[in-house]
């Protein structure tokens, strides 16, 4: 007798449940209505960037040894995020934004805003922003308009700061190295392949590393101990 009210209970919530779930048939031909109109203003288009977005989201969740980071992708435009692919990764450029207090998010929205002010050309893959925040600007698999003739082959990483002398926060430290570490993991980079922006061109960028090469080395260094952090959460 018992075990038949159990069922008879679980039978109940079952069917209660399946009745919350269900649509009505008005509720079936509104969606319906919605997707034709959603299709016909360039829904392709919409639904292929929420897809990209929702993929985004889901594989940053499933890295191991990856830091915590937000995905905001840019607006496909020539003059910050081109769509053209990136098939080879052969490094890590770091840059400095050259613009203290800004945050990691003020940086993001300026890239994205070129598109329609078309004043510069200019990205990056990542924004490290002053209390260690992280964005991901533009997917690994395309260039970014940072480290002019490394835009082919290397993935780049801007970071905030608070003032002129361009040294970064610990929080932003913290974050740049799990970064990188993480990317160089992932692209079966190691700690000599990550370079600043001034070794490609010699601008002083980021000024804090171009200023203090004892610096930079110790940085190289913990990168190199994180590389193995991640090896080891990953179970290599």
């Amino acid at each position: 007798m018992e075990n038949k009210q159990r069922y008879t209970k679980r039978r109940n919530i079952k069917e209660k449940k399946g009745k919350r779930r269900g649509f009505s048939r008005p509720a079936l031909w509104g969606g319906a209505v919605l997707a034709v109109l959603v299709l016909s203003a360039g829904g392709n288009r919409i639904l292929g960037a929420i897809e990209e977005y929702r993929l985004l989201e889901a594989r940053n969740e499933s890295f191991a040894g990856a830091p915590p980071f937000d995905v905001e992708l840019l607006d496909i435009n020539e003059y910050s995020r081109p769509g053209i692919p990136l098939e080879q990764i052969n490094g890590i450029v770091i840059h400095y934004t050259a613009n203290p207090g800004s945050t990691a998010q003020n940086n993001r929205d300026y890239f994205n805003s070129l598109k329609d002010s078309h004043e510069t050309k200019v990205s990056s893959h990542f924004v490290v922003g002053i209390q260690g925040e992280i964005i991901q600007c533009i997917p690994t698999s395309e260039i970014a308009y940072a480290s002019n003739s490394r835009n082919s082959d290397t993935l780049s990483i801007e970071c905030c700061h608070t003032d002129e002398t361009g040294k970064f926060t610990e929080a932003t430290y913290t974050s740049l190295v799990r970064l990188t570490g993480w990317l160089c993991y992932r692209f079966n980079l190691t700690s000599e392949d990550v370079i600043r922006h001034y070794d490609v061109t010699g601008k002083i960028c980021p000024k804090y590393y171009v200023e203090h090469p004892d610096m930079w080395e110790k940085f190289k260094e913990d990168v190199e101990k994180q590389i193995q952090v991640v090896e080891q959460e990953v179970g290599v």
